[in-house]
């Protein structure tokens, strides 16, 4: 078996290698997105139909194109049907290509089979069921569906009221006052929130009617305070095209920042006509190339270093010393990327120097008080994508214990408390089954569209990534390896759990984190044999749809399967060496 691993191992990294761009990094390729696509359309033809025709023709016509056989539509192209995303393709359809009759029919029949009837009620109420306390894509989708008229005449009854004014506060008031909406939603409470109030004001005798029209003078500012130079917010097609909506829906026409949004739109779209979720992870996929054995030219070290944030960010109010997902300027510094920048930039040999030291102090201040990592902002916890979550927390703990003994005893002595904070949170957090909940990825298979093998791989790969940090959770790496080993497939593959389909990501993760944590060689074995066989032996890497991007929106990304799939096999053949000794 060593042969055909190592032959594996060879190919695998000379695709990856291929995938580096000519600037020395990898900017991967996300999956189009039925989603983005309807939400750039209603935009651009809200904003001016006649300028912006061909776009908005063109992505009509793609949707129509990957309508899924049942009448709706996924997220993306490999994605099962979804009631979010199949609204907003069907709304979309009946504002700019109503001539569809037979795409909107099957639409027609797949939503009714889902809620039950085409009534503005009672789609209102299936998708405020379906996000629960959390606004931050229920009301997107309802101003959307009644801004293309599938509402009815008095669609603006079922959009809740936003309270855009409360982004009139300090930002550090923010994770308080309890905001309908995550962190990073701001653009759209502003905006949804003032078309929503211009659309449907509260009677005159509320003190709520005159706050609101008061407030929105200093708020409507913040729209284009908040946008980044490239128009789009955290180069999000959907975030953007919501904002963009809402603001021509309202008849703010001249806004400043629709120029932008706009221009960001344009930009954005594909020679096919469809719309990513986001421009690239470009900064995420180079680290994680990079930790996977990926080979970095002359220059992947100092655009890494480069992407480090300087000065305090406007989106959330962040403090310098974070690493966003993406090298463009609608980023925003987050747990994740900042932990697996700090542990790609010491694999590249950088040495422990200033920069190093602000990004462990980044992550330092970010963690809760529950002893976990949120993504973005500390002390948000009322929603569930602004809460600690298990594999963030393991990856933060990674990066600290990476460059622990480097580092000024003042900030070892942070990191030793931040440990037993962490370690603490991930033994509560962890399953009476010895699984963990990841909050970024998930599986369209499972019940709960969760995937506790991805969570649990993950959180026993950052775990086991240090010797002297895996000496300190091996109470909880065990009981992660006996999940892992629980739910294996007869095959040697992986699933999000025990029944699921199993795509290579979560079998390459899991893989990984069997011979992290000490597997018996015939369960690594069988494994590596179905890996082996998935890829070809390092020939082949189709991607599945386990990312989730904000409010649980699906995508796909070319680089994930190739940089786990490099990773597990170097990981198996270590394993191997180590038992032939």
């Amino acid at each position: 078996m060593m042969g055909a691993l190592d032959s594996a191992i060879a190919s695998t990294r000379a695709h990856l290698d291929s995938l580096r761009n000519a600037r020395g990094h990898w900017e991967g390729h996300l999956s189009s997105s039925a989603l983005s696509t309807a939400t750039a359309i209603v935009a651009l033809a809200l904003v001016d139909r006649e300028t912006h025709t061909a776009l908005v023709q063109r992505g009509a016509q793609w949707l129509c194109h990957h309508q899924n056989a049942d009448g709706g539509w996924g997220d993306t192209t490999l994605s099962k049907s979804n009631l979010s995303t199949t609204l907003l393709c069907w709304s979309a359809l009946h504002l700019v290509a109503a001539h569809e009759a037979a795409a909107i029919s099957k639409a027609d029949t797949w939503i009714t089979a889902q809620v039950g009837s085409l009534e503005a009620e009672t789609i209102a109420r299936a998708v405020i069921a379906r996000y629960g306390k959390d606004k931050t894509f229920s009301v997107p989708i309802l101003m959307l569906c009644t801004l293309c008229g599938t509402l009815g005449e008095n669609g603006w009854r079922h959009v809740i009221a936003l309270p855009f004014e409360l982004a009139a506060l300090p930002r550090t008031w923010f994770g308080a006052v309890g905001l309908p909406v995550v962190s990073y939603a701001l653009p759209a409470l502003i905006a949804i929130g003032h078309v929503r109030f211009s659309k449907r004001p509260p009677a005159w005798w509320n003190p709520l009617r005159w706050l609101r029209a008061l407030a929105w003078k200093r708020v409507r500012p913040m729209l284009r305070t908040l946008q980044p130079g490239s128009g789009g917010y955290l180069e999000a097609t959907p975030l953007t095209s919501f904002v963009t909506m809402a603001l021509a829906g309202a008849g703010d026409l001249d806004h400043p920042c629709l120029p932008l949004a706009v221009g960001f739109l344009q930009q954005s779209v594909r020679q096919d006509g469809a719309w990513p979720i986001d421009t690239n992870l470009a900064t995420w996929g180079t680290t994680l190339a990079v930790r996977a054995g990926g080979t970095p030219d002359g220059r992947t070290l100092e655009w890494l270093l480069d992407q480090q944030y300087q000065q305090v960010h406007p989106f959330t109010n962040a403090a310098p010393g974070g690493w966003a997902w993406t090298d463009l300027p609608g980023g925003v510094p987050d747990a994740d990327d900042t932990s697996s920048a700090l542990i790609a930039v010491n694999k590249l040999g950088h040495p422990c120097d200033q920069r190093i030291q602000a990004g462990v102090t980044w992550l330092l201040d970010l963690q809760n008080r529950d002893g976990g990592m949120p993504t973005f902002c500390r002390g948000w916890g009322a929603l569930p994508f602004d809460r600690s979550t298990p594999e963030i927390t393991a990856h933060a703990l990674l990066a600290w214990w990476t460059w622990r003994d480097d580092l000024p005893p003042p900030l070892q002595q942070r990191i030793h408390k931040a440990t037993a904070l962490a370690l603490a949170y991930l033994r509560r957090a962890q399953g009476t089954d010895g699984s963990w909940i990841p909050l970024w990825f998930g599986n369209e298979h499972t019940p709960d569209e969760n995937n506790p093998v991805y969570g649990t791989a993950q959180v026993m790969n950052h775990l086991g990534g240090n010797d002297a940090l895996a000496s300190h959770a091996s109470d909880l790496i065990q009981p992660g390896l006996r999940y892992l080993g629980a739910v294996q497939k007869s095959d040697g593959s992986f699933g999000g759990d025990k029944e699921a389909p199993c795509p290579l990501e979560e079998t390459a993760v899991a893989l990984q984190a069997l011979c992290t944590g000490g597997a018996p060689p015939a369960v690594i074995q069988l494994a590596l044999g179905r890996l082996l066989t998935d890829t070809t032996g390092g020939q082949c890497f189709p991607p599945a749809p386990i990312g989730l991007y904000f409010a649980r929106l699906w995508y796909h990304e070319q680089l994930y399967p190739v940089i786990w799939t490099l990773g597990a096999l170097q990981a198996a053949r270590k394993m191997l060496v180590r038992e032939k000794r």
